[in-house]
């Protein structure tokens, strides 16, 4: 069976949105010394961490308001089936 592998920098710019995403204490910046030393381009790095505090602060939101509802004693909303599987950040990017 191969073996499957990803190019150095798509692992970095992964490991960047998930350390950012999940609020890591290292939050990522050695894999931004890493991307830049493979020369991603800063624009690129930008959109990643745009995209990883776009997700991350959504689904604070979401937790937030989970927690309210149940604060005040109401039952916490089922999440609709029709509902986007994410929403574009303020630039507009796309997060899916």
């Amino acid at each position: 069976m191969s073996e499957v592998t990803l190019h150095p920098s798509i692992v970095a710019l992964v490991s960047l949105a998930a350390n950012i995403a999940a609020n890591h204490p290292k939050q990522g910046l050695c894999q931004v010394d890493k991307l830049k030393s493979y020369g991603v381009a800063k624009e690129q790095i930008d959109l990643v961490i745009e995209i990883a505090r776009h997700i991350r602060d959504e689904a604070a939101q979401m937790l937030d308001a989970r927690f309210d509802e149940a604060y005040a004693g109401a039952a916490p909303a089922a999440p609709e089936p029709a509902a986007a599987c994410c929403t574009p950040t303020k630039s507009g990017a796309s997060c899916c």
